[in-house]
């Protein structure tokens, strides 16, 4: 049972082999938002009590969605029936329409807890903690799940209705990278990185802001200032940039600029293991540059907008620990004065502030959706699986589409 439910829900279940299931609605507004619920979802997948169903909500960046769901195989509800369908547990990463579900909901944030600041009139506020984000339409969800208890004052604050429905259970992204740090030889490997060639991670989160509109000049520097044989740079875009402009926009962007040492990993692909192959990381105010606290890989950011960043969030505290990448002074130097002056202690206590349950969030997680479908837990831990070991950097052309099988 993959691909796209044609027919009613309803009209089609005397073709199912397995009926009376509990169903459980993933709502994939997003390419992000979809990869963060699949952590979520495999905690579910081998119950034979449970239908996992997926749709699609119209977004502005919903553009690689269908393609996303097409290569997961899950079973698609269309929107329009999905808002007409009642469920047992939907779960979704970010608040557009879900007002409409008939269904208890449990949402949760789909980055490195909330980062972002939003200063524009009455949307004012951390995204993902306003009142519009865990209530839209005035209908508060079953759950808000949240990665660390510090998230609970700021709950309070923006919306305190919600807080009696907030579940601190940790951080799914967190764990996972975690659990693989020991595999960075094998990513290293898996990538192509031979003895004594470095890999810099250049990161990108979306928006005006975002280091994406320095890339015009930093990807001739990164070409012209890092020795080809010694220096390897995977760019890492996130998928609402390609959303926005279209893939074919975004690699036709990057393919000018890039070198036979640059390689850009497609939105699609998981950035986690690559993250952690990394010697150094070049980032923003992003997730993934937050996350990369986590690696021992020493941060250049190459900016910390304080409007959009939320002062009392880690990647607050990143802003004013990471040394700043300077356009006027070699590469080469800034990475080795990055390197020289990192102190894993002080990333570390920034890495802590990602999440207050660390290496917990499958356990936690699992017993609130199990909770919230009213059914007792399968018997068995749940398991905090390592990533996988991605493909090679040489697969991973700007100018062409597609991941590597």
């Amino acid at each position: 049972m993959s691909g796209s439910l044609r027919e009613p829900l309803h009209d089609g279940r005397e073709r199912l082999t397995l009926v009376a299931r509990r169903t459980v609605l993933a709502v994939v507004h997003t390419l992000t938002y979809g990869k963060r619920l699949v952590d979520v979802l495999s905690l579910l997948a081998a119950d034979f009590r449970l239908q996992v169903l997926f749709t699609a909500p119209p977004h502005a960046f919903g553009d690689e969605v269908p393609g996303f769901l097409s290569r997961l195989g899950g079973a698609v509800v269309p929107w329009d029936e999905a808002v007409t369908t009642p469920f047992d547990l939907a779960l979704a990463a970010g608040p557009r329409g879900v007002e409409q579900l008939s269904a208890p909901l449990i949402t949760l944030p789909h980055g490195a807890g909330y980062l972002k600041r939003v200063t524009a009139g009455a949307c004012t506020g951390v995204a993902g903690l306003r009142r519009q984000d865990l209530a839209p339409g005035g209908r508060l969800p079953a759950a808000v799940a949240v990665p660390h208890h510090a998230e609970l004052a700021e709950l309070e604050r923006h919306c305190p209705e919600a807080l009696p429905l907030a579940h601190v259970v940790g951080d799914p992204a967190h764990d996972r990278i975690a659990a693989s740090l020991r595999l960075r030889p094998a990513y290293r490997r898996s990538l192509g990185l031979r003895a004594g060639e470095k890999l810099v991670a250049v990161v990108s989160t979306w928006g005006a802001l975002s280091s994406f509109g320095r890339f015009e000049a930093l990807l001739p520097r990164l070409v012209a200032e890092l020795p080809a044989e010694r220096y390897r740079v995977v760019l890492l875009v996130h998928p609402n940039v390609w959303s926005g402009h279209g893939s074919w926009q975004v690699r036709a962007w990057l393919s000018r600029g890039a070198g036979p040492g640059i390689a850009l990993l497609p939105p699609e692909a998981d950035w986690r293991s690559v993250l952690i192959a990394a010697d150094w990381i070049i980032g923003d105010h992003g997730s993934v540059t937050l996350y990369g606290t986590l690696t021992g890989a020493p941060i250049l950011l190459t900016g910390s907008p304080a409007q959009e960043i939320n002062p009392l969030s880690p990647a607050a505290a990143l802003a004013v620990t990471a040394p700043a990448l300077s356009p006027v002074h070699p590469l080469v130097g800034q990475l080795r004065y990055a390197a020289a002056e990192y102190r894993r202690a002080d990333y570390a206590a920034i890495a802590g502030r990602i999440t207050s349950e660390p290496g917990r969030f499958n356990r936690n997680m699992r017993r609130l959706m199990y909770r919230v479908l009213g059914l007792g837990q399968p018997a068995h831990e749940p398991e905090t699986v390592p990533l996988p070991s991605p493909p090679a950097l040489g697969t991973w052309v700007p100018g062409r589409r597609g991941v590597p099988a």
